[in-house]
């Protein structure tokens, strides 16, 4: 059976537009017989990482800090497959998923080698390789707003000694919501990453065509702006009437 250990650090949890893809993503899963635990950072307590490297000397793949990244390293260590979710801040991941990213340096031993033609750190021999997926929302209309974190989450992964198995990417996921209440044909994307999940698990991997619609325009550029701003509008002119 395959492990998967999803985490989603939107402040929003299930309410927030990383979560609308998400969902079927891991629905796909279980369908096909994975066995799936979903964890939210806003629910966790993980401090930042120190830097001391006590994990690497004094107590080798251990934190000293007693919160619960200590349970999550465990869970990451049984997953086959790690589904990390978030929305973009500031080009990059949330803070509660980077803090997430930096404490799980336990799983790594402090020697230095190379691997595929660069330097790396081992890893512990408890801890298993598997794959890495990634799932996140962005509210600007390009899917080139990704690219940073794309950057960043297929570095991390060939830290982790992990394979980097895709990502499904909502841009100006801002207006999915909306449009799915307004009856709007959306439904083909939340059944692309139901697929998706039902690939990944069955097939080992994700096919472009289905990870292509995931991310598909929902409406031109200048139609989104205006929604947004309209939307923002309204909300600023309700406050206003409230004060």
């Amino acid at each position: 059976m395959t492990n998967v250990l999803a985490i989603n650090s939107s402040p929003m949890m299930d309410k927030g537009n990383t979560a609308m893809i998400l969902a079927p993503f891991l629905e796909g899963m279980r369908e096909v017989g994975a066995e799936v635990e979903l964890y939210y950072t806003k629910k966790l307590k993980i401090n930042p990482c120190q830097g001391e490297f006590n994990c690497w000397l004094k107590t080798p793949g251990k934190c000293w800090q007693k919160d619960d990244m200590n349970m999550m390293l465990t869970k990451l260590c049984e997953a086959d497959i790690w589904v990390f979710a978030t929305p973009v801040y500031v080009d990059a991941v949330s803070g509660p998923m980077k803090n997430l990213m930096d404490r799980i340096i336990p799983l790594a031993q402090p020697f230095i080698e190379v691997r595929d033609g660069h330097c790396r750190h081992p890893l512990h021999e408890g801890a298993k390789r598997g794959k890495v997926v990634l799932v996140s929302n962005c509210g600007f209309w390009e899917m080139d707003n990704f690219d940073p974190l794309l950057v960043h989450m297929k570095a991390a992964c060939k830290n982790m000694g992990r394979e980097f198995a895709g990502a499904l990417l909502r841009p100006h996921g801002g207006g999915l919501r909306a449009m799915k209440e307004m009856g709007a044909p959306v439904d083909d994307i939340f059944e692309a990453a139901k697929d998706a999940g039902r690939q990944l698990v069955r097939d080992g991997e994700m096919s472009a065509e289905t990870l292509a619609t995931v991310s598909r325009e929902l409406l031109p550029r200048e139609m989104y702006l205006q929604f947004a701003n309209e939307s923002f509008q309204q909300a600023l002119d309700a406050l206003k009437v409230k004060k």
